[in-house]
């Protein structure tokens, strides 16, 4: 992929994602897609198949009410995308978390995310946050 197509990719995905056209998220993945989140955060695990980025949105969205999210810039390899990232959450008082998300690219299409958070306490506080709304 050429980097305008590897941007142009990464926010089509991300724009995908966000209006919930999971078939179409489903068409820009490879069928052994994984997306990979950490331990030492709530929604821990790997994520795979076509369907494993709605089930990874899913959770996540399960967890916390985000409003927003904003691509502030992307850094393009051979074969891969790095997305800076600022998530907002509904609750203005909650500070935003701030991560990267590396894509990996085969034959035109997405096989893995790993997202790496700056500091997973926010995200943390975004769940109590939304579980203390929700009691």
């Amino acid at each position: 992929m050429t980097p305008e197509e590897m941007t142009e990719f990464v926010d089509r995905l991300y724009a995908t994602c966000a209006s919930g056209d999971w078939s179409a998220v489903e068409d820009m993945l490879t069928e052994d897609f994984a997306a990979h989140e950490a331990d030492a955060l709530p929604m821990a695990g790997t994520y795979r198949g076509k369907g494993g980025l709605r089930e990874l949105f899913t959770v996540v969205m399960g967890m916390v009410d985000v409003a927003g999210l904003e691509r502030r810039d992307l850094a393009l390899g051979r074969d891969c995308a790095i997305a800076v990232l600022t998530m907002r959450f509904a609750d203005p008082s909650l500070a935003p978390a701030e991560l990267c998300e590396m894509m990996v690219f085969r034959g035109g299409l997405c096989c893995e995310i790993r997202p790496y958070y700056y500091d997973p306490a926010v995200f943390h506080a975004a769940v109590v946050a939304k579980a203390g709304a929700l009691a």
